[in-house]
């Protein structure tokens, strides 16, 4: 038995599952929202990210700002293997966000063996292919392989930014907070609080264990650990006063920035 459709309806179902179709794979494809950072100016990036190293060290270091549309790259060469930059994404915790701003410095190893992961962790978010959950999972998965190492030698990252504004908990908080605290971090791959005598687990009245990839990858599976070491009262006042005015530059370019109300703000 011969069935005919008439082409006026064959065309109609057609275009009928060409919908649905199309609706159902919008629906169910992951999009990476809110990927777009906007380019701070270049100066005041620049200070900002040299704001995080020791005095010393600022003359010869190695400066990288951030291209939203590219990723990082080196907008003044050092020589003396310490290098700083601006941190505007953080990839354990799984979410794109504007408001993410802290500096930072590495040494040598540092810079060899962690900051590649913030150059594809920023390239990736600068593509707009990828949503965050999708870079997270690539950088775990690039740990896994051993694409990414741990530093290899004892070191140290240098946050002495006057502010700095991050997620100052676990990836489960997501929580962020605008802060007054420069602090020096030494690399602690594999380690847990329990083994520097921080116990209850992070206590905060000492140095205390970060590893925020160890949620994901187990407790000793995450190689970018660090133990937290405030700076002094007396330094950070020092560091404070000498940098009056770039406090006034990042909170006139943006308010978030500005913690002069109480010294944290969320």
């Amino acid at each position: 038995m011969n069935i005919t459709i008439n082409p006026a309806k064959k065309c109609r179902v057609a275009l009928l599952l060409s919908f649905i179709l199309f609706i159902s794979a919008h629906s169910f494809a992951q999009k990476p929202a809110d990927w777009q950072l906007e380019k701070m100016p270049a100066a005041l990036e620049t200070d900002f990210a040299l704001s995080a190293l020791p005095p010393q060290l600022r003359p010869a270091a190695t400066v990288y700002l951030l291209d939203p549309n590219k990723g990082y790259y080196v907008a003044r060469k050092g020589s003396n293997g310490a290098i700083c930059y601006v941190t505007r994404t953080g990839w354990e915790w799984a979410k794109f966000r504007n408001d993410v701003a802290a500096a930072i410095g590495f040494d040598a190893e540092g810079a060899r063996t962690i900051f590649p992961v913030e150059m594809d962790v920023a390239a990736m978010r600068a593509s707009g292919k990828y949503t965050a959950l999708q870079i997270r999972n690539t950088v775990i998965d690039r740990i896994r392989k051993g694409i990414y190492k741990a530093p290899a030698r004892t070191g140290i990252s240098y946050m002495l930014a006057p502010v700095m504004r991050v997620y100052p908990g676990t990836p489960a908080d997501q929580l962020v907070t605008t802060m007054n605290m420069p602090h020096y971090m030494f690399y602690a791959p594999y380690l847990t609080n329990t083994d520097i005598g921080n116990i209850p687990d992070g206590r905060a009245d000492g140095p205390v264990v970060i590893n925020a990839g160890a949620l994901f990858l187990g407790a000793r599976k995450s190689p970018y650990g660090y133990i937290i070491l405030p700076a002094g009262q007396t330094e950070k006042a020092k560091i404070m006063a000498e940098n009056k005015d770039l406090l006034k530059r990042l909170a006139a370019y943006k308010p978030y920035f500005n913690t002069e109300m109480g010294g944290m703000k969320h």
